[in-house]
């Protein structure tokens, strides 16, 4: 939390002052911070069973929720008091693959990616692959009230061959060297290990057996040398992208792991035997999936769709546009979208359908995104489609809706302190103006964002992302 000194200082700052300073964390703070805080008269919705709570009041205090109980007790006078008349509570949202810190592709991680997760209702992310001490550094700041963020769990670096194609990576060749990666990353600091497509075999398996020897959650790509099966049954506990996924459910599955296996070949090669058998194993495993779906949908038809158009593109920072997201598209053009556009729309639709049938075998979803790093794929706002998505496979919004909060709870072992709205839990919550179980778009409409306690009404939303914008001009 901010000190009682910063407390009174923002308490004063007049909003002119704020944006000619453009410091995102304390222009979101006010009065509120501190303060008991009191959501009356709020529609509170269980995600767990989808159940509604009408003419609830939301007791925060000291960063948790306190006290949950019908609109009518006396409220304490200090309190800040939110009339929720009309509105609808959530757990905070969870992005569960992001990238706010990527070697030099991706600056403004600190003035544009992490406020724009707050202002969008994230107010949890797993980050997957970026520059450990900058990650960390980063993480006792928000956690410190320096700087505006989410709460963070982070890989580092990520494990993938030599040379890695990607920045943050730490290459390996050999299974010695995939174990002391491991290794190393654990004693940096590192909440979990994260592997890539080009990691070999041997190494792969070896960070395996390290990861399980060390006590560390391995996820990631599925690599081109293994099998979606055979990741599955080593232990990794998140598949990312479907990486693995088509090839495993292909009757060539061998060949295509050689290469090169676009959409056609997968599609006229697919056995639905061989998928209902792998995805029975997932299931069985307990392999989470992160599809990304708006990521998917972006890079199979880049060529197809106007990008620039995306939900929140004007906070897409200069360099991203006209460096990194250049970078990105020439590359996907010629070695990935090689085949015909209809082999391509056919195929993400297919991702649609597999993203369905995993979901009714009993295969456990997240949501992520792959935000910043995608082409036009902005944080925050790109949560609010990967949902959209989620329910266009078929998903209810109330089973969309859990991939970003029961769900990552559950995945990271945290349902103790986050995922639901009870007393006890963290208090990261969302206000919204209409019921997201009616209709999954309703989690754009943003009424209030409760961050460890501390609330940001719209127009300190509003100032956040006015803030944002104004730094993806400079960067």
């Amino acid at each position: 939390m901010a000190t009682a000194k910063v407390e009174v200082m923002t308490r004063h700052i007049s909003l002119l002052v704020l944006l000619v300073v453009f410091m995102p964390f304390a222009a979101a703070q006010s009065a509120h911070d501190g303060k008991t805080l009191v959501i009356t008269h709020v529609t509170v919705i269980d995600v767990e069973n989808g159940a509604l709570k009408p003419e609830m009041a939301v007791t925060v205090r000291g960063g948790r929720i306190t006290g949950i109980e019908k609109t009518s007790r006396k409220i304490p006078k200090e309190a800040l008091v939110v009339d929720g008349w009309g509105k609808f509570l959530i757990p905070g949202l969870c992005d569960m693959h992001v990238h706010t810190n990527f070697g030099n592709w991706l600056p403004g991680g600190e003035e544009i990616i992490l406020p724009l997760f707050v202002a969008n209702g994230i107010t949890g992310v797993r980050d997957m692959g970026g520059d450990l001490h900058q990650l960390l550094e980063w993480r006792k700041q928000i956690d410190q009230g320096t700087i505006l963020g989410p709460r963070m769990v982070i890989s580092g670096p990520m494990i993938d061959g030599a040379p890695p194609h990607f920045p943050a990576s730490v290459p390996v060749a050999t299974a010695a060297e995939g174990r002391k990666a491991v290794d190393d990353l654990k004693q940096g600091g590192a909440d979990f290990i994260k592997v890539q497509s080009y990691i070999p075999r041997d190494a792969y398996f070896a960070v395996a057996e390290e990861s399980k020897k060390q006590g560390m959650t391995f996820v990631g790509h599925v690599p081109d040398a293994i099998r979606a099966a055979e990741a599955s049954n080593a232990g990794q506990k998140s598949i990312e992208h479907f990486t693995g996924i088509f090839e495993g459910c292909s009757t060539i599955e061998d060949e295509l792991l050689k290469g090169p296996k676009g959409p056609r070949r997968v599609l006229e090669t697919y056995s639905e035997p061989k998928c209902t058998a792998l995805i029975a194993l997932l299931a069985k495993n307990g392999t989470w999936q992160v599809p990304t779906l708006v990521w998917e949908r972006g890079q199979w038809l880049i060529d197809d769709l106007d990008l620039s158009q995306s939900p929140g593109a004007k906070y897409a920072a200069t360099t991203w546009r006209n460096k990194t997201y250049r970078k990105f598209t020439e590359s996907i053009v010629k070695e990935l979208d090689t085949d015909p556009i209809t082999y391509r729309r056919q195929f993400v639709a297919r991702e649609l359908d597999m993203t369905l049938a995993m979901h009714r075998a009993g295969v456990p979803l997240m949501a992520g995104t792959d935000t910043a790093a995608g082409v036009y794929v902005i944080p925050g706002f790109s949560l609010h489609q990967e949902l959209e998505l989620f329910v266009k496979a078929g998903l209810t919004p109330m089973e969309a809706l859990q991939t970003a909060t029961l769900n990552p709870a559950k995945f990271l072992g945290r349902t103790n302190d986050s995922g639901t709205v009870e007393t006890g839990k963290l208090a990261d919550l969302v206000l919204l103006n209409a019921n997201p179980l009616d209709d999954i778009r309703n989690t754009q409409k943003i009424s209030a964002v409760v961050l460890g306690g501390r609330y940001f009404s719209r127009a300190d939303l509003d100032r956040i992302l006015k803030n944002a914008e104004a730094a993806a001009r400079e960067k």
